[in-house]
């Protein structure tokens, strides 16, 4: 059985797959009966888990009328992907953050599941031993070089 954290954020994106603009608006104290939770719990599904590098926004007014208003960010502009293309270029960028990346290529249909599970193996740790301990600057460049040429083939 999936842990908790894993079925609020699978009921979450099941909500936002459902909504036809991409926003969704839920009562953290709803979602905390719902999955018979404390609000820290949902608060920190939000925040690991419906952050912007995942592709989302998240809007909280607290208090007894409070809401969270979740958006589902597109990359079918150019200035989302210019964003992402800038962020990657020349940086330092962890496994972590560059796997959050291709995993929100793979939910944006830009590459596929088998794509995004070579690029994951080629910046792994274990093929990025440096010398100079680069590895992280080495790895955004790898990721920036996927970028252009992602770029070059979709908005040619």
């Amino acid at each position: 059985m999936a842990i908790l954290a894993d079925q609020i954020e699978v009921y979450i994106k099941n909500l936002l797959a459902l909504s036809q603009t991409g926003i969704i608006e839920l009562k953290r104290t709803d979602l905390a009966e719902t999955f018979l939770c404390v609000p820290s719990q949902i608060n920190y599904v939000l925040s690991t888990r419906f952050n912007t590098q995942q592709g989302y926004v998240v809007e909280s007014r607290r208090g007894g009328g409070g809401y969270l208003r979740i958006i589902k960010l597109s990359m079918n502009n150019d200035a989302e992907f210019q964003r992402l293309l800038t962020a990657a270029n020349g940086q330092k960028v962890s496994r972590q953050t560059g796997e959050i990346l291709l995993d929100r290529l793979v939910d944006e249909e830009f590459i596929s599941m088998r794509e995004s599970l070579i690029i994951k193996a080629m910046i792994d740790d274990s093929v990025l031993k440096v010398a100079d301990n680069n590895s992280e600057l080495l790895r955004g460049n790898l990721l920036n070089a996927l970028l252009v040429t992602l770029m070059r083939e979709n908005f040619s």
